[in-house]
């Protein structure tokens, strides 16, 4: 039995003549799926597997579909003759553009053989002369395959070799999933020992020696791995010693190595091969001349055999020397490993002589973490996921290693400057760059600490360049969305919603990357049944028991404008220029105050955190708050003048008038009577409906009676607190609002064990006090916060609005029995799942900020937020 080794990601070519076999060997040893069969084809362009005259199309629409395959990274099977050079031409080169490799397995069956398994097929109406035709070309194929840049040919002669054939597929030598580390990854070294050995002790690792003292290998005690990025030979002092470090490290099983560019043109020198021995590596040719013979074939193995760039942890770390775009990770060709060792430049050099590189991190855009190295720079720099850890060791910089899942930063100074540097390190400036602590500039550069935390777990480090890379592109939100989220799956975004969130994000809201979060709409309760009631709280309850929620909450619902508050007391932490104290934006992400009324109010509110020990509490110089801002009439004081006064106006100027007249017919002996009972009722409902809204529309000057009603602490530096209960909320809103009750309003609640009675009806009663008194409802929550039940997400809140709040939204008559009867057929579907999605996706925001991901990500669930606001919906809801 015979086994074909094919790679997991490949495109297969199936070569032979018609009745070769081809596709009784696909059904048998590849996927329903997997397999594309040219016959097939023609039936879907022409109702017929063997209309000749239809094979244009059928290749155009097979070709279309492999391509679509392989840029997904599946193994696919073409199911054709492929027997003319010219055909497995195009297939090699489409394998090529998706960078997987192209295997051909050839059925050489006799021509014979062919011709009568063709006679016995019904469906078959070519003669023997078409077999014979393509078993020539097939004969003629054989030659010179291997040269048509297949990565493996297998040749199957005859029938019973066919038979005996078995297929195994190949992890790609890139594919190191299974990989989870945790590890160190380490930046480039070039030939610097001394400083590696410091780095791996301030890592942990121990060294261990040979008999002369020199450092063979390095163990950390509790089993991390150390992941080197290339690199690590030429310019510096000790490149054997390194490379003794290092391979040794690798062959133990302690570390994992990529190639560099350096290490590239090493091979080509060791192998005899004409290079320019600048850039070190005339140093490096003499260092090793100087070792042993079978050192240098060692070091020759060892180059030879690292892998361009390795995909580990699941796909969630990629690692590479120059980088490694989306596009090409887990690929494998020799554009994919250029890039890994290169990068991607212009062509062009600039005036040091050096080549001008890409910036191919500023447009990244895919899911895995990229760590890599090739570019020197003073400042390890998050840029969209990605980090570059060359931090210019040998010229006198730092040798930097990344601390993975960690996210920690550990840097050792350079002992002198090694090299001079053809090109001047530029650190970027202080204004420029946030520090993980907030205290200063990330690298503390030569002489400093010799280790620098950057980046832990919620870190992002952000500049204040003109575009910073990690902003959200126009190509991220046009056209359908669709975002994963951890809490509800992927939801998906339609193009037209979008582009009315990109309206409004492009015009009127704040920075994008103040923007972190978006509050969810909410959805209203069942209509109750309750005589002359719309919405009551037995609804809510019994919602929320329905879906396995044992205990609730109800929180008096503010008559206000809701807020999000970002307060922070590093600047620098979101791009932003020194005395920047934060943002208050609105449902639709847009300023609440002024710039000059902001700062004020955020002033006010930092010295109330202070005051009730929150920063240090939480160990943060940032929160985000959801809220409420009042008097409702700071941001709906024109829809009160516009709409509801104008309406109030009109109905208590005529509705009296109106009672006067028909009173005075009703005295003169005209039956009037149900007009006028109508009439006067009508009037009663008009004067209820202006005492409504005036409840409502208290004056505020500046900040002069401006207050805010904080319920819920939404993140802080490296966590969320969806998961933290409403109780802990609660009493750190009673904080504050104890800490400066001239600001901050106390949020009332009652707490509803839903399979009490007797708590049931003290929470019913509560809000029915509430309400009585001419408070707006309560919103009703889960105790615990976010539920996850049997059927999924649970809704976070679900609003009861008191009666005669309920006047301004649907009119001053609506209580009349007809107009509520005719209310209470409310369609809350949509509202409801509108309300979930936008949940998930303001929880998605906030995870994917707190756990330092690129600002396009959090701005992804955001912008989604916004989108989703253009939906439809009654807006009475």
């Amino acid at each position: 039995m015979s086994e074909l080794h094919v790679p997991d990601m490949a495109l297969v070519l199936l070569v032979g003549p018609s009745g070769s076999g081809k596709s009784t060997f696909a059904a048998r040893h590849f996927g329903r799926f997997e397999t594309l069969s040219s016959d097939f084809f023609r039936g879907l362009v022409a109702n017929d597997e063997n209309d000749q005259s239809a094979t244009p199309a059928a290749f155009d629409a097979l070709r279309y579909v492999v391509a679509q395959r392989l840029r997904a990274g599946l193994l696919t099977v073409v199911d054709a003759t492929n027997v003319q050079s010219e055909a497995r031409r195009d297939w090699v080169r489409l394998a090529r553009e998706h960078d997987v490799l192209p295997v051909a397995i050839v059925l050489d069956v006799p021509e014979s053989v062919c011709v009568e398994r063709n006679a016995a097929r019904t469906d078959r109406t070519f003669g023997a002369s078409v077999v014979k035709r393509q078993h020539d070309q097939l004969r003629r194929s054989l030659r010179s395959l291997g040269k048509e840049g297949f990565r493996r040919v297998h040749v199957l002669d005859g029938v019973d070799a066919i038979a005996d054939a078995t297929i195994v597929r190949d992890r790609l030598l890139n594919d190191a999933r299974d990989e989870h580390g945790p590890f160190d990854v380490i930046g480039d070294v070039h030939g610097c020992r001394s400083e590696l050995e410091t780095l791996l002790g301030q890592l942990g690792y121990a060294l261990v020696r040979d008999d002369l003292g020199r450092p063979v290998d390095a163990v950390h005690p509790a089993g991390r791995r150390a992941v080197f990025l290339g690199d690590l030979v030429d310019r510096g002092p000790d490149t054997p010693g390194v490379l003794r470090l290092v391979m040794g490290m690798v062959g133990a099983g302690h570390a994992i190595a990529v190639p560099g560019n350096h290490e590239d043109k090493l091979v080509r020198a060791l192998r005899g091969r004409k290079v320019q021995t600048s850039h070190g590596l005339a140093e490096t040719l003499a260092q090793l001349a100087a070792e042993p013979a079978s050192f240098r074939a060692a070091v020759l193995a060892f180059c030879e055999g690292l892998v361009g760039h390795l995909v580990l942890d699941d796909g969630r770390l990629v690692v590479a020397h120059a980088g490694m775009t989306e596009a090409y990770q887990g690929r494998a060709s020799g554009r994919v490993r250029a890039f890994a060792l290169y990068g991607e430049t212009t062509g062009e050099t600039d005036e040091y002589g050096l080549p001008v590189r890409l910036p191919w991190a500023d447009s990244y855009r895919g899911s895995a973490m990229v760590l890599y190295g090739h570019t020197p720079t003073v400042d390890a720099e998050w840029i969209n996921g990605t980090m570059c850890l060359d931090t210019g060791c040998v010229f006198g910089g730092v040798l930097s290693a990344l601390r993975y899942p960690e996210r920690e930063l550990v840097q050792v100074p350079a002992e002198r400057v090694w090299c001079a540097a053809a090109k001047p390190l530029e650190p970027l400036r202080a204004d420029r760059v946030a520090s993980a602590d907030g205290t200063g500039p990330v690298n503390s550069g030569p002489g400093g600490p010799s280790t620098v935390g950057v980046v832990p777990p919620g870190r992002e480090v952000t500049t204040t360049r003109p575009r910073p890379a990690g902003m959200l592109a126009i190509d991220d939100v046009l056209g359908r969305q669709v975002v994963e989220t951890r809490f509800l799956g992927r939801i998906g975004v339609r193009g037209e919603h979008a582009a009315g969130a990109l309206e409004v994000m492009s015009r009127f809201a704040v920075d994008p990357a103040h923007l972190l979060y978006l509050p969810p709409t909410m959805s209203p309760t069942s209509s109750s049944r309750v005589d002359g009631l719309l919405e009551h709280p037995a609804e809510a309850f019994a919602t929320y028991r329905d879906a396995g929620v044992d205990r609730v909450v109800g929180e008096e619902k503010h008559m206000g404008s809701r807020a999000t508050v970002l307060l922070t007391r590093d600047p620098r932490r979101f791009g932003a220029p020194d005395g920047w104290r934060g943002v208050v934006t609105t449902r639709t992400g847009r300023a609440f105050f002024t710039p000059e009324l902001t700062a004020r109010f955020l002033g006010r509110l930092d010295a109330a955190v202070e005051h009730a020990g929150l920063w240090s509490e939480l160990a943060t110089d940032w929160l985000l708050l959801d809220g409420e801002v009042l008097p409702w009439s700071i941001k709906a004081g024109g829809m009160i003048r516009g709409q509801y006064a104008a309406i109030g106006a009109a109905a208590t100027g005529a509705l009296p008038t109106a009672v006067s007249a028909l009173e005075q017919a009703a005295a003169s002996g005209i039956d009037v009577t149900a007009l006028l009972e109508r009439t006067r009722a009508r009037a009663v409902d008009a004067d209820a409906y202006v005492a409504s809204y005036r409840r409502y529309a208290a004056d505020a000057d500046g900040l002069d009676g401006v207050r805010f009603a904080p319920f819920q602490v939404l993140a802080a530096e490296g966590r969320t607190y969806a998961t933290t209960d409403h109780g802990w909320h609660l009493g750190v809103a009673d904080r504050l609002a104890a800490a400066a009750p001239d600001l901050v309003e106390r949020t009332r609640s009652v707490v509803v064990d839903l399979a009490d009675p007797a708590s049931v009806e003290a929470g019913t009663a509560w809000w029915t006090e509430l309400t009585d008194a001419g408070g707006e409802g309560m919103v009703v929550k889960p105790f615990v916060n976010l539920h996850r039940g049997a059927k999924g997400l649970t809704q976070p809140g679900i609003k009861v609005r008191g009666r005669e709040y309920l006047r301004i939204v649907y009119g001053p008559e609506y209580t009349e029995p007809r107009n509520l009867e005719r209310l209470r057929d409310r369609e809350l579907g949509h509202k409801r799942s509108l309300a979930l999605r936008e949940y998930a996706l303001g929880l998605e925001a906030l995870e994917r900020f707190v756990a330092g991901e690129p600002l396009w990500r959090v701005h992804q669930p955001v912008f989604a937020v916004l989108a989703m606001e253009s939906e439809p919906v009654d807006p009475r809801l």
